[in-house]
């Protein structure tokens, strides 16, 4: 068989994956027509923002016809999922873009129904969602800098945690937000060192370690909470970093009020995700970096330094993780609170694992958790009678499917979680 005939072989997928996406995307469509527009009535409009709350318009509302606009949605899905179905091998190697494009689908028309005859700020819905999903991907990338290095950290939660306590302690004390987050990251720095030193070098079962820190991360600032910062209030008022529009970009309709007038987390958050992708995946350090996760004792052989490199890796996730932490009280509330991150690292380790412990496909499961998110706030005010609690569901269930492997196996590192004992 020729390299060609064998590549075309390949990207053929297999028959009883081609039938179940198609009959996923043929649900899809069912769904939007049968749930969605049928409940509606023919001249039901819906209109939604193109402009963030507090920002001069400058473009106009988007009204579209509900039942009209859900039955092309609807059509649309139908004929995906009748293509993937009929078609020989489906959509091969587009298949998993299909799935996105269908979701944005019924997301799209789950919009439209749940605000037909009313307004919804699209605008604002997006521009919370990219908040809610800062700490969530920050999260996610330092834990993609422990596991793609071979170590588990379960421990981003407490490091988070962590991170926030002291950068609001500090930044009270000090009154500079700078030293504040520059405490909060090396105090997640400090717990991904003990991390290191014990699931390295004493080779301690990391899943033991990190719940460890985790559950000294709570204790510790839980006490520190209540017994000075909510008894001295001037131990916890550090201020929050403000917000910065970029000039020009900033006016771009749409877009512009939603990307460029932020605070410096979300800034740091795009450069970031770019600095990570580029390091991993095109330089020497980020070879080395993949190599010991993947085959440590290769990695050896060929004299690369795995403990220094799993060190390395593992402070860095930390600082990372406390840089997140700093989000919190520096970035977005102002104070600190107890147990104030409520599970956020551990929704970072699901967004990895969704992001196939990818950079910017974390980033995107990021975004899917902080839509979920805020959507449930938007319905609230919309009166819509859906608990809160199945749309916070939706991007769990979706990392269920996800690891399923029903778009496909995550590429987990081979030697994640794998202690190394050198030879000789």
């Amino acid at each position: 068989m020729t390299t060609t005939a064998l590549r075309r072989e390949l990207e053929i997928i297999s028959p009883t994956r081609q039938i179940v996406m198609g009959v996923l995307f043929l649900a899809a469509g069912f769904v939007i027509w049968f749930y969605f527009s049928r409940s509606l009535e023919p001249e039901t409009v819906t209109k939604f923002g193109m402009t963030p709350g507090g920002y001069k318009a400058t473009i106009s509302d988007l009204i579209l016809p509900s039942q009209q606009t859900l039955n092309v949605l609807a059509a649309l899905c139908g004929f995906i999922g009748a293509v993937q179905v009929m078609r020989k091998g489906g959509f091969r190697k587009r298949t998993n873009g299909m799935l996105g494009l269908v979701s944005g689908f019924l997301i799209f028309a789950f919009l439209i129904w749940a605000a037909a005859g009313r307004s919804l700020n699209l605008a604002g819905l997006l521009n919370t969602t990219l908040s809610k999903a800062v700490p969530l991907t920050l999260g996610a990338m330092s834990g993609i800098l422990c596991e793609r290095a071979g170590v588990v950290n379960i421990a981003i939660e407490g490091m988070m945690l962590m991170g926030a306590m002291i950068g609001a302690l500090v930044g009270s004390i000090t009154g500079n937000l700078w030293i504040g987050l520059l405490s909060a990251v090396l105090s997640g720095g400090l717990l991904g060192w003990v991390h290191g030193v014990l699931s390295i070098k004493y080779r301690t079962n990391q899943i033991i370690s990190g719940t460890a820190i985790n559950i000294f991360a709570t204790g510790l600032t839980s006490y520190v909470s209540a017994k000075f910062m909510q008894t001295h209030q001037e131990l916890n008022n550090p201020g929050i970093f403000r917000g910065w529009e970029i000039p020009g970009l900033s006016q771009i309709p749409f877009l512009g009020p939603i990307l460029f007038n932020n605070n410096m987390f979300v800034y740091a958050m795009f450069l970031f995700l770019i600095a990570l992708q580029f390091g991993l995946f095109y330089t020497r350090w980020g070879l080395r970096h993949r190599a010991v996760g993947e085959h440590p004792r290769a990695a050896d052989t060929l004299g690369i330094n795995v403990f220094r490199t799993r060190y390395i890796a593992v402070i860095l996730g930390g600082l990372m993780a406390g840089f997140a932490g700093g989000y919190f009280t520096l970035g977005s509330v102002g104070r600190f609170d107890e147990v104030m991150t409520a599970g956020r690292g551990f929704i970072s380790l699901a967004a990895m694992i969704f992001g196939n412990w990818l950079p910017f496909g974390a980033f995107g499961a990021g975004l899917l958790f902080g839509f979920a998110d805020s959507l449930a706030s938007k319905l609230a005010i919309l009166g819509l009678r859906i608990p809160s609690q199945f749309l916070l569901m939706a991007p769990y269930l979706a990392t269920m499917v996800v690891l399923a492997g029903v778009i496909g196996r995550g590429q987990m590192p081979a030697a994640d979680g794998v202690p190394y004992e050198k030879e000789g």
